[in-house]
């Protein structure tokens, strides 16, 4: 982070520097002297999981009486973006799992379901997933094909996902079936589907560009009993739901993309400063010079745009376009930037030894994941009148 992004960024208190102390010590114990095995694993280790909750780095946001901090503010989630990507850990699912997935537990279930499930999700002994993407639908989620058939006290769930962040290690994925296949977006519901329960398999653990460590697998559902006790929210109402709880989901990786910016920054600073070329420290070359300063102050729009962003949302004033214009606008940035820093690095940008070649690989994804970027301009688009 530039010494003037640092200066004028008052939106931590003590309480969350803190945090990111325990958040950056767990980082260097628990997850960089395992981070190469587990991209060569393909999966995180559970442990990690289990360490993460002890430590109280999950679910922060989950109330007290299920063992959560009960602490509502997406101040903390930002700084365990940001230090998940100071130490380059894209391989642990605990944003997908924080941010994303058990938000729809807390808002959505019954105090049995509470009770029953989001104590383990608070401690790492129940590691969730969102089963949404299918190999016929991807951003366009009315055309969701999964299938649940009512059968009086339970459902019975036929389909295929893809590309699901969590996919092999989860025990309790929401997954996201068509009830009604008459009703449209009206015929949504979402169904929790748990870890042994019979035809529920799991494919292959796909093999992606970038982040290597994190399992993202194929999931199959071949005549699932899932009983009724499952359900989450009302049947019908998965769509509403989805679209209520996209604008964080969407902020969460516009938080991640930011932070992505900020390291690939220092990255290219440091190198700019120690490469030699012609006898001189390539950064003191103009065309060098006004990349760097280019890099930088795109870095800082960003950052002060993402702040102003995790604002509104504790405010309750982020709605779905602007945590649209957050997404597409910040990762887009994040690719252009890391791009720009593979340049500066020459040769040594392509070698994957080098944390540069890992962004480049792992800043693809954020463009696509969460809504593509033509998905989040077409939402902004259709508020305009258009």
């Amino acid at each position: 982070m530039t010494a003037a992004t640092q200066e004028k960024r008052d939106l931590f208190t003590e309480e969350h520097e803190s945090f990111r102390q325990t958040v950056r010590t767990f980082m260097e114990r628990e997850v960089v002297p395992h981070h190469k095995q587990w991209e060569a694993d393909g999966v995180v280790s559970r442990e990690v999981w289990r360490k993460a909750g002890e430590q109280g780095l999950l679910c922060f946001d989950v109330a007290e009486e299920y063992g959560g901090a009960g602490v509502s503010d997406f101040r903390y989630n930002q700084v365990m973006a940001e230090e998940s990507a100071r130490a380059g850990a894209s391989g642990p699912g605990f944003i997908v799992h924080t941010d994303i997935i058990v938000p729809y537990l807390s808002s959505l279930g019954t105090e049995e379901q509470k009770q029953r499930w989001l104590p383990g999700c608070v401690s790492g002994e129940l590691i969730t997933a969102i089963a949404m993407t299918e190999p016929g639908a991807g951003s366009d989620l009315q055309g969701i094909r999964t299938t649940a058939v009512d059968k009086g006290d339970h459902y019975v769930v036929n389909g295929s996902k893809t590309f699901i962040s969590n996919g092999i290690l989860s025990d309790l994925v929401v997954v996201v079936v068509r009830t009604d296949p008459e009703a449209g977006h009206q015929g949504i519901s979402l169904l929790v589907v748990e870890r042994g329960m019979e035809g529920f398999e799991r494919g292959r653990n796909l093999e992606k560009v970038g982040l290597k460590a994190q399992d993202t697998a194929e999931l199959f559902f071949d005549n699932v009993v899932v009983p009724k006790e499952n359900l989450l929210g009302e049947e019908g109402q998965g769509f509403i739901y989805l679209m209520m709880n996209l604008p964080q989901e969407r902020l969460s990786i516009a938080m991640m993309a930011a932070a992505a910016c900020q390291q690939v920054l220092a990255m290219s600073m440091a190198y700019a400063k120690e490469r030699t070329a012609f006898g001189k420290p390539i950064g003191v070359f103009q065309h060098n010079r006004f990349l760097i300063a280019e890099m930088a102050t795109e870095t800082e729009v960003c950052q002060v745009y993402v702040d102003d962003c995790v604002r509104r949302h504790n405010e309750g004033r982020l709605d779905a376009v602007g945590a649209a214009m957050a997404k597409w606008w910040t990762t887009e940035l994040q690719t252009k930037i890391v791009d720009r820093g593979v340049q500066l690095h020459g040769g040594y940008g392509y070698m994957l030894e080098y944390p540069i070649a890992q962004a480049f690989l792992d800043s693809r994804i954020q463009t696509i994941y969460g809504g593509t970027t033509e998905i989040q301009k077409e939402i902004i688009g259709r508020s305009l009148g258009f």
